[in-house]
C-alpha cells in the first residue's frame, strides 16, 4: 500500500522529537500558530484591566490539555488514481474501511509530518482527509493502533517514495498503523473549514490551514470537537427535514 506525502513542502528542519511518553509530547499551553505550526507559552497572569487586550484575548482561547490524551490529528491521502513509478498511489477512506488488518501509513517524506507521527500514541484519533482531488476535505476518522516504526518503503528502489538517504542503519522515515473508525455521511470540505478560519474564528490556528501542504498535522481538542459537532448538527438538521409533518 502506498500512502503518499501528497503535496510536499520545501525541506524544513523540525524540532521537538518525541521520546515516546505523553509528557514529552505535551503541547505548550495556548497556540498562536506560526508558519511552522509552533506555539507560544501561556499561563501568564492576566494583565491589569485596560492593558494588553490582545494577550487577554489569546488567553481566553486557551484550552486545558490532558497529557494522557488522546491527542488528535489530520492525515491526508489521495482518493483518486495517480501513477508513480508504475504504482497507483490512490488510497481512500473506503480502502481503509475495507482493510482486514491495521494499515501502515507510509510514504511520508516531510520532516514536520514525520515528527508529528513520532508523537502519536496508541488510542489517538485522526481525521482522514482526501487530498489532491477535485473537492478536498475530511471524510471520516481513524484510530492510531500501533505507534511509529521504521518505514520500510523508503528502502525499496521500486517504491514511489524510495529515499536513498534513508538506510537501515540510519532510517529517516516512519509509519504508524491505523484502523478505520467512521465514514462521514458527507464531507467537511476545505472550503467549509476555511469559513471558520477567519480572524478570531475557532479554526483560525488549525495547523492544516496554516500549513496547507502538510500531510500530517495536529488538531486541538477544541478543533476536533467543533468539527465533529458541525457534522452532528448537519446530520440532525437533515434528519429533521425528512421527518413527517404533523398537522393539528
Amino acid at each position: 500500500m502506498v500512502k503518499p506525502d501528497t503535496l510536499r513542502e520545501p525541506p524544513t528542519t523540525a524540532a521537538g522529537k518525541a521520546t515516546g511518553s505523553r509528557s514529552a509530547r505535551k503541547p505548550k499551553p495556548n497556540a498562536t500558530t506560526s508558519d511552522r505550526g509552533g506555539s507560544t507559552v501561556s499561563g501568564v497572569e492576566l494583565p491589569p484591566i485596560g492593558k494588553n487586550k490582545g494577550k487577554e484575548a489569546k488567553e481566553d482561547s486557551e484550552e486545558e490539555v490532558d497529557p494522557d490524551g488522546p491527542f488528535y490529528w489530520l492525515m491526508k491521502a489521495e482518493p483518486e488514481s495517480r501513477i508513480e513509478k508504475g504504482k497507483d498511489v490512490k488510497f481512500s477512506i473506503d480502502d481503509l474501511k475495507n482493510a482486514t488488518e491495521p494499515e501502515a501509513w507510509d510514504g511520508v517524506r516531510n520532516a514536520v509530518a514525520r515528527n508529528n507521527m513520532r508523537q502519536m500514541m496508541k488510542g489517538d484519533m485522526a481525521f482522514f482527509y482526501h487530498s489532491n482531488c477535485k473537492v478536498p476535505g475530511i471524510v471520516g476518522t481513524m484510530e492510531i493502533v500501533r505507534e511509529h516504526s521504521v518505514d520500510e518503503s523508503a528502502f525499496d528502489p521500486s517504491h514511489p517514495y524510495f529515499d536513498e538517504k534513508s538506510t537501515r542503519d540510519k532510517p529517516k522515515w516512519c509509519v504508524v498503523h491505523v484502523e478505520f473508525r467512521r465514514k462521514f455521511p458527507h464531507m467537511v470540505t476545505l472550503k467549509d473549514l476555511q469559513q471558520f478560519a477567519k480572524p478570531n474564528g475557532i479554526l483560525e490556528n488549525m495547523q492544516v490551514l496554516k500549513m496547507s501542504r502538510l500531510s500530517v498535522s495536529k488538531v486541538t481538542k477544541k478543533e476536533w470537537d467543533f468539527i465533529m459537532n458541525l457534522l452532528e448538527t448537519d446530520e440532525g438538521a437533515a434528519a429533521a427535514a425528512h421527518q413527517p409533518q404533523m398537522f393539528s
